[in-house]
C-alpha cells in the first residue's frame, strides 16, 4: 500500500521544521547560558515528538527539560527548575502559565508555539528515577538511537491513525496509546500496516519486550490490558495508562482498516480513497451542517425511540489539572451509577463531559427508572430457629416464608431513580458514594438534576447553564456531539 499521499500531509513543512529547531536552540542555548551564568549545574535538553522528529504537521509542541545532577535537592531543583524557566519566558517575550506534574513546570507561548519548560534529574539508564518526569530523556535517546529515518514516517501514520479513531493519548481523559508506545510499536515490528497487521490478533494481556528483559510476570502488570516493558526501565510497563476500551478499539479498527486493504474487489483507486478517510477526523453525515438545534432535536428523538430515561446531572468544578480532575469525575459517576444498582434500578450507560475548566455533565441512562411501592425484605432462611426469632421479634407478624426465606413486604423510600439521586448529592448522605475528594461540595452543594430533554431544550434555546460564555455555542456543540457519541458507539473505529 502506497501512503505518500497522506504522508505529504501528515509531515510537517520545512517552514515549520525551520520554525521550530529556531525557537528550540533559543530557549536551549537561553538556559544553558543562564546556567553557566548563575553557576547552576543543570543542561537544557530537547525531548519529546520534537526532538525525535515524530510530530505531526501543526502538532509541533516544544519539550525542554531542564536535568540537574541526581545529588540535587528536591526544593532545590524545584526553586531553581522554575525560576529558570520564568526568566526564560520573560527573556524570550513569552506567555507563561505553572502546571504541576511531580514538581511544579512552565508551559510557555514563545513564538507561536506551546514550550514546556520542565526540570528533571539527569538519571542514566538502569538507575531509579527520583522524579515522574526523569525517564523522559532516556525515551528521547533510545528512539533517536534505534528509529531509521523511514520509520519516523511509519510513525506518523500510526499516530495520525490512532488519533483518528480516537485511540491515541496516554492522559487519563482518553486513557489510549503514548506517543512513545506508538514508537516502540514501529520498532517492534517495522512499518505502521505490519503494526496493525499484529494488532488483529493481540490478546488480552500481550506482552512485548524489547530487550528480551523477562520482567513481564511483574505482578504490578497483571490488570493491565497490553504489556510492552519499557526498553530504558524493565520494570515499567509503558502501556500502564492504556485502558481496555481503548485497547480493543484498536484491535477493531485495525480490522476494519485491513479488511479494506485486502479487498480484491476494490479496485486501486476506490480503496485508496477509503483508506485515506482513516487519516482524517470522522465526518458526521447525520450531523454535518445541522445547527445545535436541529442536532439537539435529534439526539432527544434518538433518546425517545430507546424507551429509556436519560438524567443528566451538571455542577461546576474546581480549579484544576485534567490529570486530576478526570479520575475523580470518573470514580464519582461510576460510584452513583453501582449505588443506583443496588437499589434496583438498572443503568443501561453512563458518561461524562466537560470543558476541563468550569463545569462538568454526568450523563446517566437508566432502563429502569420506577419502582412499584413495595419490594420483598428478605430475611434469614427458614431453618435456624434463633435467626427467626430474632426477625421476627424485629418485624412482628408482619414477616412470613417466601421459599426458604423469612421475608416482609416493606413500602420503598425511593420509587424512582431520580429521588435517590436527590437523596444522595447532598452533604448529609455524599458518604453513600466514592466521590471525588475535590469535587464533593461542588456536586452537592451546586448540581442541576434534569431529564435529557429538559436540560437539552434550555441548553440550545437559552445557554443559560454556565455555557452562555464567549465560547457557549462551541462549548454546547461539543457536549452535544459527545452525546451523538454515546447513542451511537464505535464509529470511529470505521469508514
Amino acid at each position: 500500500m502506497n501512503y505518500e499521499s497522506i504522508l505529504n500531509e501528515l509531515r510537517p513543512t520545512p517552514e515549520e521544521i525551520e520554525a521550530v529547531n529556531e525557537t528550540t536552540e533559543k530557549v536551549i542555548d537561553f538556559i544553558n547560558e543562564l546556567c553557566e551564568k548563575e553557576d547552576i549545574d543543570a543542561k537544557a535538553n530537547a525531548v519529546g515528538s520534537v526532538a525525535k522528529n515524530t510530530w505531526l504537521r501543526g502538532k509541533s509542541d516544544i519539550d525542554i527539560f531542564i536535568s540537574f545532577p541526581i545529588d540535587t535537592d528536591m526544593d532545590y531543583l524545584k526553586e531553581n527548575g522554575l525560576d529558570i524557566a520564568y526568566k526564560t519566558n520573560d527573556a524570550l517575550n513569552g506567555n507563561a502559565s505553572e502546571h504541576y506534574a511531580s514538581h511544579p513546570y512552565l508551559t510557555c507561548d514563545i513564538d507561536g508555539f506551546e514550550v514546556d519548560i520542565v526540570p528533571c534529574y539527569a538519571i542514566e539508564e538502569g538507575q531509579s528515577i527520583i522524579s515522574a518526569v526523569d525517564r523522559t530523556i532516556l525515551h528521547t535517546r533510545y528512539i533517536q538511537k534505534h528509529l531509521s529515518k523511514e520509520q519516523e514516517d511509519e510513525v506518523l501514520l500510526l499516530k495520525k491513525f490512532m488519533d483518528a479513531v480516537g485511540t491515541y493519548g496516554s492522559e487519563f481523559k482518553t486513557g489510549g496509546f503514548a506517543g512513545y508506545l506508538c514508537e516502540l510499536f514501529i520498532l517492534k515490528y517495522g512499518t505502521f500496516e505490519k503494526t496493525l497487521r499484529a494488532a488483529q490478533n493481540w490478546k488480552k494481556h500481550t506482552v512485548i519486550d524489547l530487550e528480551d528483559f523477562g520482567t513481564a510476570g511483574n505482578p504490578l502488570f497483571k490488570n493491565d490490558p497490553l504489556v510492552f516493558i519499557d526498553p530504558t526501565d524493565e520494570n515499567r510497563n509503558v502501556g500502564a495508562a492504556l485502558r481496555m476500551e481503548r485497547y480493543v478499539d484498536f484491535i477493531v479498527a485495525s480490522r476494519n482498516f485491513l479488511e479494506i486493504a485486502d479487498d480484491n474487489d476494490l479496485n486501486e483507486g476506490e480503496k485508496q480513497e477509503k483508506i485515506i478517510e482513516f487519516f482524517k477526523p470522522l465526518q458526521k453525515e447525520h450531523l454535518f451542517g445541522k445547527s445545535n438545534e436541529e442536532i439537539a432535536n435529534y439526539i432527544m428523538d434518538s433518546f425517545k425511540d430507546r424507551e429509556t430515561q436519560t438524567l443528566v446531572i451538571k455542577f461546576p468544578i474546581p480549579e484544576m489539572s485534567a490529570d486530576a480532575l478526570h479520575p475523580q469525575l470518573l470514580k464519582t459517576v461510576s460510584s452513583i451509577c453501582e449505588k443506583i444498582e443496588m437499589e434496583e434500578f438498572s443503568v443501561f450507560k453512563y458518561d461524562y463531559w466537560t470543558d476541563e475548566e468550569r463545569f462538568v455533565i454526568f450523563t446517566i441512562e437508566l432502563n429502569v427508572f420506577k419502582q412499584g411501592k413495595y419490594y420483598i425484605h428478605k430475611g434469614p432462611k427458614v431453618w435456624p430457629k434463633k435467626a427467626c426469632s430474632n426477625f421476627k421479634k424485629k418485624w412482628q407478624d408482619a414477616i412470613y416464608p417466601l421459599d426458604e426465606f423469612m421475608v416482609l413486604t416493606r413500602e420503598r423510600e425511593f420509587k424512582t431513580a431520580k429521588e435517590f439521586i436527590v437523596h444522595m448529592l447532598n452533604m448529609e448522605n455524599i458518604h453513600i458514594i466514592k466521590v471525588g475528594k475535590n469535587i464533593k461540595e461542588c456536586i452537592c452543594n451546586d448540581h442541576i438534576l434534569l431529564e435529557i430533554d429538559e436540560f437539552l431544550s434550555d441548553l440550545v434555546n437559552q445557554f443559560n447553564y454556565d455555557i452562555s460564555n464567549q465560547n457557549g455555542e462551541e462549548l454546547a456543540k461539543d457536549y452535544l456531539n459527545s452525546l451523538d457519541d454515546f447513542l451511537n458507539p464505535g464509529q470511529y473505529l470505521k469508514r
